[in-house]
């Protein structure tokens, strides 16, 4: 029997994913059996409990790895015991939650005392990297951006108060921490404001942006188009205030953002590739009809502004001219894509010491000691060590999960 296995994910159909074949997701895992009405948001691949891949007899990979753990390879063994990471697509048709994962100490405090919300003690540190054109919040802005928005937005103003508003405006980088306890005080003031006064002002807001689009005016100072349509989804939501907040960012394909524990951030519209520490700790604040943790965010968060370019994550190339490898700065995953032209015969994947997931998003291929022609959708398990040619019949682009260190 080959040591490589076909696997196959579970999918997630949350409200917030696309429609039918404008969804990557449904794309991949059930081209021809696509339902047109149904939301297909994520694509899982890996051992979480919550919904973990299955073998082609049925089995669960989980189950797989805990009667073969040998498969993991010795480095993720001794330093993880287990796969520690989740692998996923995303197809974002409607924002997802305003957000922040938290670090390992502040997990196992969560899950400690509100196990039913918290449900594990692992920190999720977590990656995008772009299919299509991919827009986000990530990040505080800098310092002078919020500060032009205060001045553009009085609704704006008025949520956050005088107070916070005039220590954010004479606030100064050199004076090292400041910047950090203005900036919590001013996005602590929206996010725990008042409802009443909240839904006040933000509805004038509206009504102010609205009359400035019917008048075919510029909505740049006032962020309109995208707090018009966060509005929509989410009418009266805190999470509307927050865009004057937060880097909005437009990731091509191939791009990538790496999200540290802390960092806030919100997936507002397009499909990803996803990789994280395996873990579902989401501490929420908006733009959601979950549960949300209000002061837990307000308090977790890093309050360092930073500009767009900072947010993104750079990829390396490596010796091999079709891989690119997106290795970021924790141990629990790193993700190579690899670009193979069509007719190349033979490829060899590069040897891993730490066990894989691959994924195929496009193209039609043959590997070795897999029955099946290799086509999109596609994907493997490739336990540490074993060596996979594969020959493409088409151009083909694949993602491969593991762990680089």
């Amino acid at each position: 029997m080959s040591p490589v296995h076909q696997i196959k994910g579970a999918v997630q159909n949350y409200a917030w994913g696309k429609v039918g074949t404008e969804s990557a997701v449904a794309r991949l895992c059930c081209p021809s059996n696509v339902e047109e009405k149904e939301h297909y948001a994520e694509l899982w691949m890996g051992i979480h409990p919550k919904a973990p891949s299955t073998m082609a007899d049925g089995k669960s990979l989980a189950e797989f790895v805990k009667e073969n753990i040998e498969v993991l390879g010795e480095k993720l063994l001794k330093r993880f015991g287990t796969l520690p990471y989740l692998f996923k697509v995303l197809s974002v048709a409607k924002s997802l939650s305003i957000q922040a994962h938290p670090n390992k100490e502040l997990a196992a405090k969560l899950h400690a005392e509100m196990p039913e919300i918290y449900k594990d003690s692992n920190h999720k540190p977590e990656m995008a990297i772009a299919l299509t054109q991919f827009e986000a919040l990530c990040g505080f802005r800098p310092v002078k951006e919020i500060n032009d928005f205060l001045e553009a937005v009085p609704e704006l103003a008025a949520v956050v108060g005088e107070e916070a508003v005039t220590l954010l405006k004479n606030d100064h980088p050199v004076k090292g921490k400041s910047t950090s306890v203005a900036l919590k005080a001013c996005f602590t003031k929206v996010i725990l404001c008042e409802k009443a006064v909240r839904e006040q002002q933000l509805h004038q807001l509206i009504n102010r942006v609205q009359n400035m689009q019917e008048n075919k005016l510029d909505l740049t100072s006032v962020n309109g188009e995208l707090l018009l349509r966060l509005h929509s989804h989410f009418p009266g939501d805190v999470g509307c205030f927050v865009v004057y907040f937060l880097n909005h960012i437009f990731l091509q394909p191939g791009e990538a953002m790496f999200l540290a524990a802390n960092v806030p951030h919100a997936y507002l519209s397009g499909d990803c590739i996803e990789c994280m520490a395996c873990s579902d700790n989401v501490v929420r604040a908006g733009l959601t009809p979950k549960l949300v943790d209000a002061p837990t965010l307000c308090e977790m968060l890093e309050y360092l502004p930073s500009s767009i370019e900072h947010q993104k994550f750079k990829p390396i190339t490596t010796d091999d001219p079709f891989e690119t490898e997106y290795n970021p700065p924790v141990d629990d995953f790193a993700v190579v894509c690899l670009k193979i032209p069509a007719k190349t015969s033979d490829y060899c994947f590069r040897k891993r010491d730490c066990a894989s997931i691959v994924l195929f998003v496009s193209g039609n291929a043959t590997a070795t000691g897999i029955d099946d022609d290799i086509t999109s959708g596609s994907i493997l398990f490739i336990p540490a060590n074993e060596v996979v040619t594969i020959t493409t019949q088409t151009d083909t682009l694949l993602y491969q999960a593991t762990c680089i260190f």
